[in-house]
Formats: structure tokens, sequence, C-alpha cells
């Protein structure tokens, strides 16, 4: 556990650091939970001892915890907006009609009361006194016996059960691959309370956000069970199936059940999973992380199961190189839930597809390692920030790791952000997560928009700057909860731009970015290139001149609220013209050539910048131009 604590030590110094021109500080829970699980009808008793932290400079006179299970029940919100929703989320759903006149019912609906999911506490104290509370759906509210104090602790000692719910979405059991136990959201957690105060939101939909602590966390079940897990096990001599030292023999223990004992150090989340039939592999990674992997005993994919853990290995490699050092001692990829999904120290995904969205999916999830559970965002008002970074990021791992080295690896993102800014629904990315119109407005938003934004900057400050964005983020807000001000700061102390800009079109409100050339007028040796900004967002131009002799240059018009020029790449030809200020919808670009001389021009050939409209973005000589110049 060397590498958690020096990462620790590092959050420890850190909390002068300022987001909203305040000192920043964030709340602690340290949790010990002991928790016994019947395979036989999915239900478990738990206990909880819950040590809080209180480092806000606020009176804290209750508290909320989150009771995610409560979800999966027919009368639910969760329900209630699926059913609701224009385009619900086909996993959620069943088509009782035909593919011409369909019926889509949800399947929340459907349960029985011994298929529905529940938390429920049966008792609850704070400092050894009895609590009141009340249940709210997925929500507990708990009224204080004694106000927690600025700097004081408060211990909360809690008795509760579950019942885990038929698996419909992220957690559950006996999954459609068959796998018994997906036990994520299973345990009551303390809702987050930062500088915009409580965090209780319901479990409509979308994901979630934790208080950072250290989780000790006994797991009882039938023995012949397998268990992936965040954090350390403890006992492993114990146990074995799989963890134990390699060429040594494990205790025998009476009975029916064994308790698995897990330390997980300053995580936001615990999750596990457990299968009778998984296989258990590990491999260690050149930095020293041990990666385990568990999928079922399934000859269809034990093949692209054995292909992937190499490759999990290189993906490690890239995100450590790329964003930062991953800090915990293990990873664990387990297939579980119904797509992808990640959680502390491990992810859970679908096993049953192919080698290629295997890979995909593990990237993905592995890079919300460092977006989601190293620099954790409020996935419920900025759900673009870990989204988009984790798509731009994976996206780029990819092409490495699969050797496919595409020149523009975001494509399907901008094709994404196309399709968004079109529809004529789009709503800002400030947005709560589970208020958009539509999943796939969300979906869109998040992960396309919001890569968009990485992809993009990259245009606008450089990629070497970029890049040294992405590392100093790491630096500065691992173990932390940044916001978007927090980001698009550091982005404007690595490069020296003004970014404001940038943060506030792209992402608080939908205007959309359109450059055309106009027109292209020549009188004796200079040409005169007409541009005209139709969209509302601003942004600095790349316009790429192509020579008759095949000879390239680039002119780059600055946008004056930068108040700084981006810097050339290594070998461009690059003419840095006069600023354009963006109350003037037109500018008139000089170039020092006769329009005879020039095959031809475009707004920004990288196709980095988001236009909506790149039909307007360049002017060409037909072949008959050519000709009759050559002539």
């Amino acid at each position: 556990m060397n590498k958690i604590f020096l990462s620790f030590l590092l959050i420890t110094t850190g909390f002068l650091q300022a987001q909203n021109n305040t000192s920043y500080w964030q709340q602690h829970v340290d949790y010990t939970m002991e928790v016994d699980m019947n395979v036989d009808n999915f239900r478990y008793t738990g206990t909880q001892d819950l040590v809080y932290t209180n480092n806000s400079p606020d009176t804290l006179n209750r508290v909320f915890y989150h009771l995610y299970f409560n979800a999966f029940q027919p009368d639910s919100e969760m329900n209630a907006r699926l059913e609701s929703v224009p385009d619900p989320d086909g996993r959620m759903t069943i088509n009782k009609g035909t593919k011409e006149n369909p019926e889509i019912v949800s399947r929340i609906t459907g349960l029985s009361e011994d298929q529905i999911g529940y938390l429920r506490v049966n008792s609850l104290t704070q400092n050894g006194t009895e609590l009141q509370y009340d249940e709210v759906g997925t929500v507990l509210e708990v009224e204080l016996a004694n106000p927690i104090m600025p700097g004081e602790k408060t211990t909360f000692n809690m008795e509760f059960e579950g019942q885990v719910p038929e698996q419909i979405r992220r957690s559950g059991r006996n999954s459609a691959e068959g796998v018994a136990l997906s036990m994520s959201q299973w345990y009551p957690k303390l809702a987050e309370y930062d500088f915009q105060g409580w965090h209780a939101d319901p479990y409509i939909a979308r994901e979630f956000q934790g208080v950072w602590g250290d989780f000790d966390v006994k797991i009882t079940i039938d023995k012949d069970y397998t268990i992936g897990s965040t954090g350390y096990l403890q006992n492993p001599q114990e146990i074995g199936h799989g963890y134990e030292k390699e060429g040594t023999k494990v205790k025998k223990t009476k009975g029916d059940k064994l308790t698995w004992h897990f330390i997980a150090p300053q995580v936001h989340d615990f999750t596990w999973a457990a299968d009778p039939e998984y296989i258990h592999d590990t491999l260690v990674a050149e930095d020293g992380t041990v990666l385990h992997f568990l999928y079922k005993d399934n000859e269809e994919i034990k093949e692209n199961w054995k292909k992937l853990q190499p490759k999990t290995a290189e993906l490690l490699a890239y995100f450590n190189e790329h964003i930062g050092p991953y800090p915990w001692d293990q990873y664990s990829v387990v297939q579980g839930g119904d797509g992808g999904m990640e959680y502390a120290m491990l992810t859970l995904i679908t096993g049953e597809r192919s080698f290629g969205s295997l890979l995909g999916v593990t990237a993905h999830e592995m890079a919300h390692a460092w977006f989601q559970h190293l620099m954790a965002t409020n996935e419920s008002i900025h759900e673009w920030m870990d989204e988009g970074f984790t798509s731009y990021i994976s996206s780029e791992a990819e092409n490495v790791v699969m050797g496919t080295n595409a020149e523009n690896p975001h494509k399907g993102s901008y094709r994404g952000y196309q399709y968004l800014a079109s529809s004529g629904k789009e709503q800002p990315q400030t947005t709560h997560a589970d208020r958009y119109a539509m999943n796939a407005l969300y979906g869109a938003s998040a992960y396309s928009k919001g890569a968009v934004f990485l992809a993009q900057l990259g245009y606008v400050i450089g990629e070497e700057n970029l890049s040294r964005t992405l590392k100093r983020y790491y630096d500065e807000w691992k173990f932390k909860h940044p916001t978007p001000n927090d980001f698009i700061r550091i982005a404007e102390k690595v490069s020296g731009a003004e970014l404001d800009w940038y943060l506030q079109d792209w992402t608080q409100t939908t205007n959309t970015i359109d450059y055309a050339i106009n027109s292209v007028e020549s009188e004796g040796e200079t040409t005169t290139v007409n541009l005209q900004r139709i969209g509302l967002m601003p942004m600095p131009l790349d316009i790429d001149v192509t020579y008759a002799d095949g000879s390239k240059e680039t002119f780059y018009i600055p946008l004056q609220i930068m108040r700084w020029e981006k810097p050339a790449e290594e070998g461009t030809n690059r003419t840095i013209k006069e600023d354009w200020a963006w109350g003037f919808p037109t500018y008139e670009l000089e170039i020092p050539s006769s329009k005879e001389e020039i095959t031809s021009i475009e707004i920004d050939s990288s196709q980095l910048m988001a236009d909506i409209n790149r039909n307007n973005n360049t002017w060409g000589k037909s072949e008959t131009e050519n000709t009759e110049s050559e002539n």
C-alpha cells in the first residue's frame, strides 16, 4: 500500500487550494462494515460503524444517506422516470409488442416482492444516542442528536438489511450473462457535503458522488463463491480462490461460509461481485500494480479474456504516463453488471463481447479510475468532466494500444456532438444529469461533447499545452473534488491564455461554432480572404493555404479575448495575423500572394475545431481553373 500512503501525504498538504474563492476543504468518512449474504434468497444483513469528520466551516444538524437499492421497486422515482422518458434505456425495458408495434414496458414494474431491491435501516445511533430518521425513496433523512461542529468527529452505528434486486441496471443478481451478484450501491452510503451544501440526490438513473475515506469491510458468503472487490484482501491464506500466495496451501475452514476481509484506503466507494463459476487470473503490471481478472467459466469468452490481460497492463502504463501514476496497489476487471461501470479499484463489465469491444469497454472504465476515482467530480452536475475526459483519454489509449494510429481518434465524438448541435434539443452541459429531456441527449452531451471539449482545447492552446494541463490537473486535484473552473484555471496557468470564454460558451450555453470563407479576391500580388463568424461561439482560427507549387502555409488569427497566441507546431510554416475581436462578425485576411498562386484555402484542416458547418470552410480551384492558370 506504499503508493496510497504517498498520495495521502500529498492530500493532507493540499487543502489550501482555492475553489470558488474559498479555502478548499472536504469531508472524511471511515467505514467499518460486516455483511452476511444469503445466496439462496439474495438477502443480507449488515452492521456499519462510521466515523464522520466535519472538515467544513459549517455546523451540521442533519445528515443524509443514499439507499440506492430502493430504486428497484415499482413505485420508485427511477421507475416513474423510466416509464415517462421518450427513449428509455433498453437494458431496463422489455418489448411486449412487436417490432412494428412495440409496447415498451419497464422491467422494474414487473418485479415481485422477492425480486425487488431494498435497503432498510433498522437502527441508527450517534455516539450511542438513538436518532430519528425517515426513509424517503432512495434517501435516508437523519436528524442529529447533537450538531457536528466544524472540525469535529462523530460516530454513527447502524444495523441494516437489504435484498439484492434482479439485475436491471448496474447492480443486481443473476445478470443476463449469469453472474450471481454485482454488488454496487449495496450499503447505506453517507451523502456528500461540500461548498455547495448537501448532495442528497435521489437515485433516478445516473451516477454517483461520494465522500473520501477508508473502508474496512467483511463479507460472509457461501464458500463456493469467488469475490472480486474494492480493497486489499487481508486473509488470502484463509480464503484462497486465487488470492493465496503462489505455491502455498489454504487453511481449511469449517462450515458452509467464508468471511472475506477487505481494507480499502482513501476511496469514495466500495463495490464487489461474486459468482461460484468465476475464473480468477492475476497479472503484475510494470509499475507493480496487481491486475485481477474475474470472469465466468465460459469457453466462448475465455480466449478474449486471456488476450485482454496484457493489453490491460498496456492501458495502465498509458494512463500512468499521460495522466499520472495509479496510486493503489491493485485493479480488478470483473465480469458483471449490464455494460460497463467504474468503481473504486475495479470495474464491472459485461464479458460476452468481441475482443475489440472487450478492450474498448475496459479502456473506458479503467480510465475512470483517474477521472472519477482520483479526480472525483460531482457527476450529477458535472457529468461531462468525468465521462468526456474519460472518453477522450481512453480513445487516445486505444489508438496506441491497438496500433490503430488514427490521426484523429475522436472522430466518433465529433460526430456525436454534430448530432447533438443539429438536433434542436441540445441542453447546456450545466444541466443536472437527471434533467435531460432524453437519454440520448445526456449521452451525447456527457460523452461526445465532453470529449470534444478536451480535443478542441488541444486545438485552442496546442497539443503540448493540453498534455501538460492533464498532468498538472492530476497533480493538483487528485483525491479531491474539482469543478470545471478548477480545470480551466489549470489550463490557463499552463498555457498563459485566458480561457474563461471557452468554458462558458462550450459548457454553459448551447452556442455553436460556425466560421465561413465568404469570398476570395485578388489584387496584384495580394489575395484577400473575406471571413465571417456566423456562430455565436468565438474561436481562434488556423487558416491553411496550399499553393500551386505544393507548399503549405498556416495563417493564425488569434482570438482577442484570449490575450495570447498559440505556439506554432514544430516544422510548421506559420504567419501570425492581427487579432480578431469577437464583436466584429467579419475579418479580412490578406495573403501576400496572387490568387493564381493559391490552390486551396481551408479553415482548420485538422478538423479539431467543432465547426457545425464545414461546407463553408473551404475555397479551392477546380481542375478547369488549375489547367487554365497553367496554360
